[in-house]
């Protein structure tokens, strides 16, 4: 009798180890409701306006991930979209300001820096949009980390950006700033997929702030990140977008 319940509940065990196995790692994982709004003639310079017409929310941008990295600057973001386009309005404010990368797909993550990455077609291809304050913009897209493909420039220039700094490069500026970037994101720069509309489905995402190479660097999340080391390329901790 003792050995069949031992032989039982080994087999309970062994069952059990499959089923953590396919636990999500994100058990925290955000869900934010994204509404749609007309943008017919507005220019992206009048995004804020509009979201503040149509009463779109902030979200903080405010998770600090890793304790070798606390200090969490002022940010947050807001979100919605159009018939072929998303928005997005981001609001800063930190200790120092850099805008150094140069260029289009250079090395944003560097500077003063707003990211949005996200699952857009949910077969494990995400995209990185990554945003300087002076409106530099690097997509690339891919499987994991290593493989990524970078947005051709024809491609780039369609991504329509408003900086409230300019978009001038320039050297890091220390001292309290606040800065704003608006993009307009048509679903054409999704270059690996043909998505035509995103009205009704719920997508995989999360938004960062960084500056690697600022005076004190930062790595905040809108949805928390469990890893060890600072690594925003882990899609298994996006939160959720549903699309009115």
């Amino acid at each position: 009798m003792h050995l069949k319940r031992y032989i039982m509940a080994a087999m309970m065990g062994c069952c059990v180890l499959p089923l953590f196995a396919l636990t999500p790692k994100n058990k925290t994982m955000k869900e934010l409701d994204v509404k749609k709004v007309s943008m017919a003639n507005i220019p992206v310079e009048a995004v804020p306006a509009l979201l503040d017409e149509e009463k779109v929310a902030f979200q903080p941008i405010s998770t600090v991930n890793w304790a070798a990295y606390p200090y969490c600057p002022d940010v947050k973001f807001r979100i919605a979209h159009t018939d072929n386009a998303i928005l997005i309005h981001y609001k800063v404010k930190e200790a120092s300001v850099r805008a150094v990368a140069g260029k289009d797909n250079g090395p944003v993550w560097e500077d003063a820096c707003v990211e949005f990455f996200s699952i857009p077609a949910g077969d494990g291809v995400y995209y990185n949009m990554e945003c300087n304050c002076a409106g530099r913009l690097l997509i690339g897209a891919g499987a994991g980390r290593s493989d990524r493909r970078h947005a051709s420039q024809e491609i780039l220039d369609k991504v329509q950006r408003w900086s409230s700094l300019g978009r001038e490069d320039f050297e890091e500026r220390v001292g309290e700033c606040s800065w704003e970037v608006a993009l307009v994101i048509p679903y054409s720069a999704f270059f690996m997929h043909n998505i035509t509309s995103l009205d009704g489905k719920t997508i995989r995402a999360n938004f960062y702030k960084c500056g690697d190479k600022l005076q004190t660097p930062h790595f905040l999340s809108w949805n928390p990140i469990d890893l060890e080391k600072p690594n925003f390329h882990c899609p298994e901790f996006f939160g959720a977008l549903r699309f009115e």
